[in-house]
């Protein structure tokens, strides 16, 4: 396969996981803020720390208001991880590629675009957000349906998936990261009531409130959340799962050898630790090498399977 095309796929298959991120975790958000007193509520900083973004958001943003973190998330095309900037580059991918990806693909993905771009006004509004949003994360899972079931699942196909799940292994990560911070210590007794409503918004950020209590049949608490969200295989957005797909296309792939050495120290980590074991700074520093970890697989697909970045093909032609 071309390694332009390759390329494009996976992009493609990152900013559409990135766009309906996006829109779950201010969904969760907002709702969040209306379960909590004003006290304990954490606001609507907690984002952007999760996107790790808060240098460019301070830049352009005087405050961390709802109004300015939503418009930052949503509409600002200065941020690659708002809907818009995503559903712009995954358009664009999309559209370098059409022979690759089915024509319906392609157009449900440019319908999606437009109605995010059309609708936006009404998307920035309270009354209006929350279906906005939702038309945003039915429309990115419509787009991965449409691919899985009509795209042929040959190289091109696992390119596709190498984009969707590192996205979505970062991003639960991020979100982990963030939220388990955010909370209330956990030997706050009296405020214990609050602590499991938060913990029950880090598993609604990923629609997994209800694949949580099925799986460990226990009321809401940080361990087994935890345990869950990172080393349930049967979960498609745990961590685990996520590295156990990437590890599956890496392995139908030619010169694969480096890229699944990078994903199985991932899951070497993954499955060496007990994440509900950890007090909060331990699970950081846990967190931290995952995300190196997931930093490093995109390298190492990069720099195997991806041309080089135009200042590095002018480089090398000069060097010659």
């Amino acid at each position: 396969m071309l390694s332009r095309v390759a390329e494009n796929i996976y992009w493609m298959a990152r900013y559409v996981e990135r766009a309906e991120n996006t829109a779950r975790i201010v969904t969760v958000n907002a709702n969040l803020l209306l379960d909590l007193p004003k006290g304990i509520a954490p606001g609507w900083r907690p984002l952007v720390d999760i996107t790790g973004a808060n240098a460019l958001f301070e830049e352009h943003y005087k405050d961390y208001s709802e109004r300015n973190v939503v418009r930052f998330f949503i509409a600002d095309e200065r941020n690659t991880g708002s809907i818009a900037s995503a559903l712009v580059a995954a358009r664009e991918n999309c559209r370098t590629i059409r022979d690759f990806v089915p024509r319906e693909a392609w157009e449900l993905l440019n319908e999606i675009y437009l109605f995010a771009r059309e609708d936006l006004a009404k998307g920035m509004t309270k009354g209006g957000r929350h279906a906005y949003l939702k038309r945003v994360i039915q429309g990115a899972q419509n787009i991965n349906g449409l691919l899985s079931g009509t795209m042929l699942h040959d190289q091109g196909y696992d390119f596709l998936h190498l984009g969707r799940f590192l996205e979505r292994a970062d991003m639960t990560t991020r979100i982990i990261d963030v939220r388990s911070a955010n909370l209330l210590p956990e030997e706050t007794t009296e405020l214990r009531p609050f602590e499991t409503i938060q913990w029950v918004s880090v598993l609604k950020s990923m629609t997994a409130y209800q694949a949580y209590r099925r799986s460990e049949q226990i009321r809401v608490l940080r361990g087994p959340v935890l345990r869950f969200l990172f080393q349930n295989g049967t979960f498609p957005r745990s961590v685990v799962h996520c590295i156990e797909a990437l590890r599956t296309s890496l392995s139908k792939l030619p010169r694969n050898e480096s890229a699944l050495r990078v994903a199985g120290r991932l899951k070497r980590n993954l499955e060496g630790t007990e994440p509900r074991r950890l007090n909060q700074q331990q699970l950081h520093a846990f967190i931290d090498d995952l995300q190196v970890g997931i930093g490093d697989l995109h390298e190492e697909l990069a720099r195997t399977w991806f041309p080089p970045p135009p200042e590095a093909q002018t480089q090398s032609q000069t060097q010659e």
